[in-house]
């Protein structure tokens, strides 16, 4: 099921080009971009969410700017794959992106901020610095998590 998902994603970008991951919360959206070959995804910024029309606006000159090719969207799912009302949220705003144009991939971004912390933690990165970077930061992890799921896709039968 999973594959075939990614696999739709591939298909509907097989020029390739960049991709934009997007760890969407209830007061900030992480941005992060991975070149156009797909080999690897960097923290790029952070936006403050307002109304969605705004953030829709803001989202639409970032990706004319990145020229980007794709959205990978964090879903944020319970541990046991379940559906919560932020998944539900995320979910509606992913929908809200079709404006845009692009191919839209939902990403199960479970344990990506944890994992971002612990190693900004790890690397002593002070409490406010944290808190200023663990958005795109977590964006990036999840983008890297579609595009390492990507670059492994077995071959169509």
């Amino acid at each position: 099921m999973i594959t075939a998902v990614v696999r739709d994603f591939a298909e509907a970008l097989s020029d390739g080009g960049k991709l934009a991951g997007l760890d969407v919360g209830t007061k900030t959206i992480g941005l992060a971009v991975c070149d156009s070959r797909w080999s690897f995804a960097g923290p790029s910024e952070t936006i403050r969410r307002t109304k969605f029309t705004h953030d829709l606006e803001q989202l639409r000159t970032f990706v004319g700017r990145e020229q980007i090719a794709g959205l990978v969207v964090g879903l944020p799912l319970n541990m046991d794959g379940t559906d919560s009302p932020r998944t539900q949220s995320v979910r509606a705003f992913a929908r809200n992106l079709l404006p845009l144009g692009l191919p839209i991939l939902l990403w199960d971004e479970r344990w990506s901020t944890q994992a971002v912390e612990r190693a900004m933690i790890a690397a002593d990165v002070s409490r406010a610095k944290r808190a200023e970077a663990v958005d795109k930061l977590a964006a990036a992890h999840i983008l890297q998590g579609a595009i390492d799921a990507l670059a492994n896709l077995p071959p169509a039968v």
